[in-house]
C-alpha cells in the first residue's frame, strides 16, 4: 500500500476505512509454520531486519519493525483487525496447506480468496477447501494463461496491467474467467482498465477509489 507500510495492520485498517472492495496480502511461513504477512520472501526491504522469513521463527519475526512502529502480522490477526473481504496471495503448496487449515477452522470461505503465481499452489488450495474462490497471478503471459487458469480450478485471472491486451481479455471471457489488473496506480492505467471493461483492478492507492472501484 502506497500511503502506510505496506502489509501491516495500520495499512489495511486504513484500506477498510479508505472502502475498498477488498484487501490483497501476501502470506509465507515462518521457520516454525506460522503464517505471517509480508510481501517479499526475505525481511530486509519492509522492515529493519535482514535474511529470509523462512530462517526466522515468529518470535524473531514479531521484533522486528516493520515501519513506524508497526510489526509484522500474522494472518489471523488481520481477521481480527478488519471486515473487509480479503486476497490471500500464497507463494507454495506448503502454505496453501496451512491456509486451508486456518479457512476451514474458521470458516472463511466467502470472506477469502486465494491467489497464486504457482499454479501448483492455487490447485492444492482448491483441492483442500471445497467451494474456495481462487485466482491465477501472472506478470509474464500470453494468452495461454487462460487455460492454465481453467487447469488449476481459478476462477479469476490477476493479470499485469502493462501487459494486458484485449486478446488476452477476450480469451478469458470466453473461459468465464473474470479478469483483474494489477498494480493501478495512474490514470491512464485507469483508462486502461475502464477500456478493456475489467472485473476490477488492484492499486497501492485507496483514494484512486474517487473514480473506480478497486481493490487494495
Amino acid at each position: 500500500m502506497g500511503v502506510e507500510p505496506e502489509n501491516t495492520l495500520r495499512s489495511f485498517v486504513a484500506a477498510q476505512q479508505a472502502g475498498l472492495d477488498l484487501i490483497e496480502l501476501d502470506l509465507h511461513l515462518s521457520k516454525d509454520g506460522a503464517l505471517v504477512v509480508m510481501h517479499d520472501a526475505e525481511v530486509d526491504r519492509t522492515t529493519d531486519g535482514t535474511g529470509p522469513i523462512a530462517d526466522k521463527t515468529l518470535e524473531e519475526l514479531r521484533a522486528l519493525d516493520a515501519g513506524r512502529g508497526e510489526r509484522v502480522p500474522v494472518f489471523e490477526e488481520v481477521l481480527d483487525a478488519v471486515r473487509t473481504p480479503l486476497q490471500a496471495e500464497i507463494k507454495d503448496v506448503a502454505a496453501a496447506r496451512a491456509l486451508a487449515e486456518v479457512m476451514q477452522r474458521r470458516d472463511l470461505v466467502s470472506r477469502v480468496e486465494v491467489s497464486s503465481f504457482h499454479d501448483e499452489a492455487v490447485a492444492e488450495i482448491a483441492r483442500l477447501v471445497p467451494g474456495v474462490r481462487t485466482a491465477l497471478i501472472a506478470s509474464r503471459y500470453d494468452t495461454d494463461v487462460v487455460e492454465r487458469a481453467r487447469e488449476a480450478g481459478a476462477a479469476t485471472l490477476c493479470l499485469n496491467i502493462r501487459r494486458l491486451t484485449l486478446e488476452v481479455v477476450e480469451h478469458a471471457r470466453k473461459a468465464d474467467l473474470r479478469v483483474i489488473g494489477w498494480v493501478v496506480n495512474t490514470q491512464d492505467e485507469l483508462r486502461l482498465v475502464r477500456a478493456l471493461q475489467l472485473d476490477g483492478a488492484t492499486t497501492d492507492y485507496p483514494e484512486i477509489k474517487r473514480t473506480a472501484r478497486f481493490t487494495a
